[in-house]
């Protein structure tokens, strides 16, 4: 048994850290009060996460708020307890033995998913043992000002076609102040909430025939109409040209710009002539995804026909083009969540055609833009670069150039900012935008 303190260097503080493996600790505490109040419990997976933690798990019926209730006391007894958290090395064998023996088909699932070189570690705490990476806390008195929040459906693993499970939420402070602040702040955003909002004033509506899709009502699409028309003036005195894209293309142009590769499998697709005579397929055969039709899930593609439509020189560059076009995107069911979530939406979209040495420029213009837009809605917000992820399209040459040009124009816009390795898109890095409401609540736009 060893104790074992990893990934420390993925955090940017001590204090980060330390939260962070305080949450992960008390879902490992609330697995175990779940197990304790539903025998034969399978546990998916449990992670921390921001203000909080969850945990996967497959019980026997519906978990309720007089559950929550219950667990919590689970919890505070196993808190009393005192036990330490203490970490065991298995090898594969062995491992896939134990949680094969107890019934908990998930984590055999996940052991035997994991990379052949990849080290197989538990915690155990008092007689409760879990599969875990870690890091934890000493000891499982250390995590006192707990509350259970809420319970949810989800799909195991993100698959719509899996299992689904239930996702026991649950929040975990290192001092009472602070775990009463953010319950307040929870409290707070229940009255502002949009959707509650939007229905009490009448701007939108949804409908279970049109999932993740807003009815904007007469009210809703005027404040709609206004919002456009605002962007659409700002946008033309910068130069900017307005232009509307087909919703519909065939696979042929996301095949060519890298979405069927890289983004299929968020996109809605379908095949609209199953009718198709004997002579319209002859030669297709081969091709699974000839006829194929995709919706736009973003603009990108549409705006380089339009460029591509006619010769360019030089001197026509800049171009700026500007799209509010609908765009679709398949997002799982259950992620859905009002206007923040959806499947069908409209973004102030643009596109901008540039030589290279016109790159920063044209982006610490766009990123006073940005700013302007923000803050005449009283919004502030927090900046990260985002570098390139493992599959990219491109030179690393290339790569270099823009991630350079991007950096060099937030310096000289006067933004702070941070690095987020990895997250780039396939086809470029990008300047990501968190928007932070009134109650310190964070939105990526």
């Amino acid at each position: 048994m060893e104790e074992h303190e990893q990934g420390r260097e993925a955090f940017e503080s001590d204090d980060d850290f330390n939260l962070h493996r305080l949450r992960h600790s008390a879902a490992h505490v609330m697995a175990e009060a779940i197990t304790t109040l539903f025998p034969g419990a399978k546990l998916g997976i449990g992670p921390a996460i921001q203000d909080g933690f969850y945990y996967d798990v497959d019980v026997s019926r519906p978990i309720t708020e007089e559950d929550l209730t219950a667990i919590e006391a689970g919890m505070k007894a196993i808190r009393k307890r005192n036990s330490s958290f203490q970490r065991e090395v298995l090898d594969r064998p062995t491992a896939l033995q134990r949680f094969a023996d107890e019934g908990q088909d998930y984590k055999v699932e996940l052991i035997n998913g994991l990379a052949e070189d990849a080290e197989i570690s538990v915690y155990h705490q008092g007689g409760f043992t879990d599969l875990c990476r870690g890091p934890h806390v000493g000891r499982t008195g250390n995590i006192k000002h707990v509350k259970l929040l809420k319970v949810s459906g989800a799909y195991w693993r993100g698959d719509a076609n899996g299992p689904q499970l239930q996702r026991v939420y649950g929040t975990v402070w290192p001092t009472r102040d602070a775990l009463d602040t953010y319950l307040f702040r929870l409290e707070e955003a229940k009255k502002r909430d949009h959707r509650r909002v939007g229905k009490d004033l009448g701007l939108f509506m949804f409908h279970d025939w049109a999932p993740g899709v807003p009815f904007f009502l007469p009210k809703g699409e005027a404040v709609w109409h206004e919002l456009s028309e605002a962007m659409r003036t700002r946008l033309l005195s910068d130069g900017y040209v307005a232009v509307r894209t087909p919703m519909l293309f065939d696979a042929k142009l996301w095949k060519t710009s890298g979405h069927w590769e890289h983004y299929s499998e968020d996109m809605f697709h379908f095949h609209p002539r199953k009718d198709a005579t004997e002579s319209e397929e002859e030669g297709h055969q081969h091709d699974p995804d000839h006829n194929v039709m995709g919706l736009k899930p973003m603009n990108c593609p549409s705006h380089m026909l339009v460029y591509k439509n006619e010769k360019k020189s030089y001197r026509d560059l800049p171009l700026r083009i500007s799209d509010q076009g609908v765009l679709h995107r398949n997002e799982v069911r259950g992620a859905l969540s009002g206007l923040t979530r959806v499947r069908q939406f409209c973004q102030d979209d643009a596109h901008l055609f540039v030589t290279e040495d016109q790159i920063e420029q044209e982006v610490t213009t766009l990123l006073s833009l940005v700013k302007e837009v923000y803050q005449a809605f009283d919004l502030g917000f927090q900046v990260s670069l985002a570098t390139r992820p493992e599959k990219m399209l491109g030179t690393a040459e290339r790569w270099d150039k823009a991630e350079a040009a991007l950096a060099g124009a937030l310096e000289a816009a006067g933004i702070e900012y941070g690095l987020n390795p990895g997250d780039g898109a396939f086809y470029g890095p990008k300047i990501d935008f968190e928007v932070i409401d009134a109650l310190d609540r964070k939105w990526q736009c």
